[in-house]
């Protein structure tokens, strides 16, 4: 499966960006997908993952805040993220592994898009 996001931008604190990961070569119901993001200087961390059964996790930094969600039928991931805050400016990347576990160790996934920036300003 080949991922592209979209939907990165630049936005204040407090606003609303919604991330986009169109899959293609196969159904992304059919794997275990995550978001991650990675600051300058900074690991990849996750963000939010869903597996194929549809169970959602959250990082505790963005839990209340993130919604990750999947529509089958546009074989897409989405990421809307409310109230962002400054700490959430990152690159930010779709993955995706063929496995029942949504894995949090990036390490765990062999499908990545290219990435799109997210900037927070205050």
């Amino acid at each position: 499966v080949q991922l592209v996001e979209s939907g990165g931008g630049s936005v204040k604190a407090g606003g609303s960006l919604r991330l986009s990961c169109a899959a293609s070569g196969d159904t992304i119901s059919t794997y275990s997908v995550a978001w991650f993001r990675q600051a300058p200087g900074n690991e990849r961390e996750d963000v939010a993952r869903i597996n194929q059964g549809g169970f959602t996790i959250y990082a505790d930094s963005v839990k209340g805040r993130f919604t990750i969600s999947r529509d089958n039928a546009k074989n897409t991931l989405y990421l809307q993220m409310n109230s962002l805050k400054p700490e959430d400016t990152a690159m930010y990347y779709c993955a995706a592994r063929k496995n029942s576990y949504a894995a949090r160790d990036p390490s765990q996934y062999n499908l990545w898009g290219q990435g799109t920036q997210v900037t927070v300003s205050s």
